[in-house]
């Protein structure tokens, strides 16, 4: 007999979310993917045109773990204009003993912008300098406002500086998030930005540079988390031959999308210099080795960070269920 398929809404899968520390839990999932124990095929993707947006599958699963995952999310970013956010998608749950459908988890996107931004925390925690001056966001939108609920959580700095194109929206950008944790102010372009942090995160999805060679200064920690297709650029890749260590959430998706695949097209990697996110969090002694290095972390999104966070919430799920 068939396993009835649970189907969670978007304020339940919040409940659950609310009560794991997603952190840990999404770094098990690099560390499976750089030991070869997690299955991810190559990225589904869809680009659309009128209006800009796009769509992205990823699926795969962990050796030895109950389920495989097939997560469908997109980003439309005109959605603004008609009362939409950018982001939608659903995560669907499968047995790997049975390929029964045993989850459908309506997340309208939500659990794609979260583990974007723990993956980004992650990033922070293994590569940031020891003393932050100040923490840079380029960018206003979902993810930039994603950055601020997890930062506390990997730094006590409390320092934010953000850049937007449009200004409008940095202030409310501000207005929304300028609280007791954090000192929020806006920058009027991101030369002054990159002076005054030395960690800097980037948001957007551009497709032109927007960081250059001649920002950064010494001891630099850069997290670039907007370019996930092979269209999209944030760093200038020269800033990537300039870097002491680039780090990858994944190298295989790296040789079609992100900053190391634009860096790698004009001839700016230096393949000596990069790992796997992963690996640097079974080996830290890979990480940074003083606060002069500039160190860059390229983050594509990888189908292992939805499989962990699908995984936890389905099983937050099931555990409160047995309880009663």
């Amino acid at each position: 007999m068939n396993t009835p398929t649970v189907i969670l809404p978007l304020s339940q899968i919040q409940d659950y979310l609310s009560e794991i520390d997603p952190i840990p839990i999404v770094e098990r999932g690099f560390v499976a993917l750089s030991s070869k124990k997690a299955v991810i095929p190559p990225v589904g993707e869809l680009l659309f045109e009128k209006p800009k947006g796009e769509t992205h599958i990823k699926y795969g699963y962990i050796k030895q773990q109950q389920y495989y995952i097939v997560k469908i999310a997109s980003g439309f970013y005109e959605n603004s204009k008609i009362g939409l956010k950018s982001s939608q998608g659903v995560m669907l749950v499968f047995s790997q003993k049975t390929g029964e459908l045993l989850a459908v988890l309506l997340d309208e996107g939500y659990l794609t912008d979260i583990r974007t931004a723990i993956a980004s925390m992650i990033a922070l925690k293994h590569l940031a300098p020891k003393n932050i001056a100040h923490i840079g966001i380029i960018g206003t939108g979902i993810q930039a406002q994603l950055q601020l609920k997890y930062l506390q959580q990997v730094s006590d700095c409390k320092s934010i500086i953000v850049w937007g194109r449009n200004k409008e929206k940095a202030k409310v950008f501000k207005a929304r998030l300028d609280n007791s944790n954090f000192s929020i102010s806006i920058s009027n372009s991101i030369d002054e930005l990159a002076e005054r942090a030395n960690v800097i995160i980037t948001t957007t999805p551009a497709t032109e540079p927007l960081l250059k060679v001649h920002h950064i200064k010494k001891g630099t920690h850069i997290t670039a988390i907007g370019s996930d297709t092979s269209e999209k650029i944030e760093l200038s890749p020269e800033i990537l031959k300039k870097a002491n260590l680039i780090v990858s959430d994944s190298i295989e998706q790296s040789k079609t999308r992100g900053e190391i695949f634009r860096a790698r097209q004009q001839n700016c990697l230096d393949k000596s210099k990069l790992i796997e996110l992963g690996s640097l969090i079974q080996n830290p002694t890979l990480g940074r080795k003083n606060d002069q290095q500039i160190t860059i972390a390229d983050l594509t999104g990888v189908a292992v960070q939805d499989i962990m966070i699908a995984t936890a919430v389905f099983d937050a799920f099931k555990n409160k269920n047995n309880e009663h």
